[in-house]
C-alpha cells in the first residue's frame, strides 16, 4: 500500500462516506473447485488507500484475492467469497454511505444450485456437463435502490477497440451516475494503460498526463473525479436532498 502523505482535494469539509468492492468472486461447483476469474483486487485496494489518504470514511468488501491485505484501521474491511454474499454485504452496508465503487469483478454466472454437491465431483473421462444460471446485477441493483444523494460507480473491463461504446452502453442500462473504462491489460497489472471516466450527463475524462499510470496515481485521478461528480449531484437544484 502507498505511504504517501495525505493529499488535499477543495472542499475537504465535505468528506463522502465511500463504499468501494474488490476483488473477484469464487463460486462454488463443488466443495473443492470453483468458478473465478482473474481479478487481483488492485485497483478496488488502490482506492481504498487513496480514499484514506483523502480522509474519506472508506468501506473495503474485498472478496478471495489469495491473501490477507496488511490495511490501515482507518479502512473499514469485510470480506466476501461469492456474489450472494457480496450481495448481502452491499444491501446491509449501503444506507450509511454516501458513494458506491464497484471496482469488483462480480462473476456473471454461478452452478445452478441444483447441481451443486456437498464433497468432491469425480473425474468422468467422458466430461462433465455444468447449467450454469446469471448471478444479480449488483451494480445494477444498488443503482436502482439509490437515494438521490447517493452516487453509484461501476466499472467496464472490456477489449480497447469497444472499450468506450461497451462502458456508455452500460452506463445507460445499469443507470448508474459514472463508469471507469478500462482496457483488459489492466487486470492483474500494475498499470493502467487506458483509462476514462464516462458521466450520466454525457461527459468524457481522461487523466491529463498520456501513457500508462501506475493504479496508485490512477486511482488518485479515479476518486478524485468520481467525488467530485458526487457534489455536482448533491448540489443540483433538482435533487430533493441537496
Amino acid at each position: 500500500m502507498s505511504t504517501s502523505q495525505p493529499q488535499t482535494m477543495s472542499g475537504r469539509d465535505h468528506r463522502p462516506r465511500i463504499l468501494l468492492t474488490a476483488g473477484p468472486t469464487h463460486e462454488p461447483i463443488d466443495r473443492v473447485r470453483f468458478l473465478g476469474n482473474r481479478s487481483s483486487g488492485k485497483m478496488g485496494l488502490a482506492l481504498a488507500d487513496s480514499a484514506r489518504r483523502f480522509g474519506f470514511p472508506v468501506t473495503l468488501l474485498l472478496g478471495p484475492i489469495g491473501y490477507e491485505p496488511d490495511l490501515p484501521p482507518e479502512i473499514g474491511l469485510k470480506r466476501f467469497t461469492t456474489a450472494d454474499q457480496l450481495c448481502r454485504l452491499l444491501e446491509s452496508c449501503w444506507s450509511e454511505h454516501d458513494m458506491l465503487v464497484m471496482a469488483a469483478a462480480v462473476s456473471d454466472f454461478a452452478m445452478d444450485p441444483s447441481q451443486q454437491l456437498a464433497g468432491k465431483r469425480p473425474r468422468n473421462s467422458d466430461g462433465l456437463d455444468l447449467h450454469l444460471v446469471p448471478t444479480p446485477d449488483l451494480v445494477a441493483t444498488m443503482a436502482s435502490i439509490s437515494r438521490p444523494d447517493q452516487h453509484v460507480s461501476g466499472f467496464a473491463l472490456q477489449e480497447s477497440s469497444d472499450l468506450e461504446q461497451q462502458a456508455s452502453r452500460k452506463l445507460v442500462q445499469k443507470k448508474l451516475d459514472a463508469i471507469v473504462a478500462n482496457s483488459l491489460d489492466t487486470m492483474d497489472s500494475d498499470q493502467v494503460h487506458e483509462g476514462t471516466i464516462l458521466l450520466a450527463d454525457g461527459t468524457r475524462l481522461a487523466p491529463s498526463s498520456s501513457g500508462p499510470m501506475d493504479k496508485d496515481s490512477f486511482s488518485s485521478w479515479v476518486l478524485q473525479t468520481l467525488v467530485e461528480d458526487w457534489r455536482r449531484k448533491t448540489k443540483s437544484p433538482s435533487n430533493p436532498s441537496a
